[in-house]
Formats: structure tokens, C-alpha cells, sequence
């Protein structure tokens, strides 16, 4: 059972980075589906559709749609699948990892901007060494 004391933190803390989560995502210029596909994809390779759609948690027939959006955009590329021909892999083209990047450049740059903005230098240093608490948070 958790303590009062670290159950406030855990609220307080949820809280402000789903804000904090939200203001850097106002920054992308790709809707957020395609921009998480594109992230998987970069992450962990060619995948299938139904992969994607399992990856994500979203219906197959939904993923199709933002395949296809996305192969309109020639953000992606379609190869057959080497093991089975009746499938197909969907991969990031060039174009593709270059968008990734841009966005992801857009939401570090603002990042990078309201902490230089708003918080001292004592205050960077601390956030700077929070960061590494998060992770082992995010790993437990």
C-alpha cells in the first residue's frame, strides 16, 4: 500500500506529464497515429499490418487506413514478406524517416526552449538528473 506522501506524487506527477505530453505533441505536424506508426516502424523494423495493428492496439482494418495514408505520402514502402508470399512488410522509406525526425526535432526543439525559458540553471540541473529517475520509473 502505498503512503500518502508517495501517493500525492504519483498524482502530481501523472498530471503534469500528461500536460507536458500533450504541449510537446502540439508541436507535431503529422497526425499522432501515423507519427506512432512511423516511430514503431523506425523502432523495430518491417512489420506486417496486422503486426502494426497488434503493436498499436487498434483494429487491422484501421491500420490499413493509415498504411495507406501513409503510402499516399511515400512515407512508407510496401516489400513482400520473404516467408510468406500471401503477406506484405510495410517499412519507413527515406522520406519517411526523414518526416520522423523533423518531428521528432520539432518537439525536442520546443522542449529545449521552455527549459531554457522557464527554469533556472540550479532548476536544468535537477530536471536534467530527474530525467534518469523517470527512465527507472518507466522500467519497473
Amino acid at each position: 500500500m502505498p503512503t500518502p506522501e508517495s501517493a500525492a506524487t504519483a498524482a502530481e506527477l501523472r498530471t503534469a506529464m500528461g500536460k507536458l505530453t500533450r504541449r510537446v505533441k502540439h508541436e507535431d505536424r503529422i497526425p499522432l497515429g501515423q507519427v506512432a506508426v512511423l516511430g514503431a516502424l523506425d523502432r523495430d523494423g518491417a512489420m506486417t499490418t496486422s503486426d502494426l495493428a497488434a503493436d498499436q492496439r487498434v483494429r487491422p482494418q484501421s491500420m490499413a487506413r493509415v498504411v495507406g495514408l501513409l503510402m499516399e505520402q511515400d512515407l512508407i514502402t510496401r516489400r513482400a514478406h520473404p516467408t510468406d508470399g500471401r503477406k506484405s512488410l510495410v517499412e519507413l522509406s527515406d522520406a519517411g524517416r526523414a518526416a520522423l525526425e523533423a518531428e521528432r526535432g520539432r518537439r525536442a526543439g520546443w522542449l529545449a526552449g521552455a527549459i531554457e525559458a522557464e527554469l533556472t540553471d540550479e532548476e536544468q540541473v535537477l530536471l536534467a538528473r530527474s530525467a534518469a529517475l523517470l527512465e527507472r520509473l518507466a522500467a519497473h
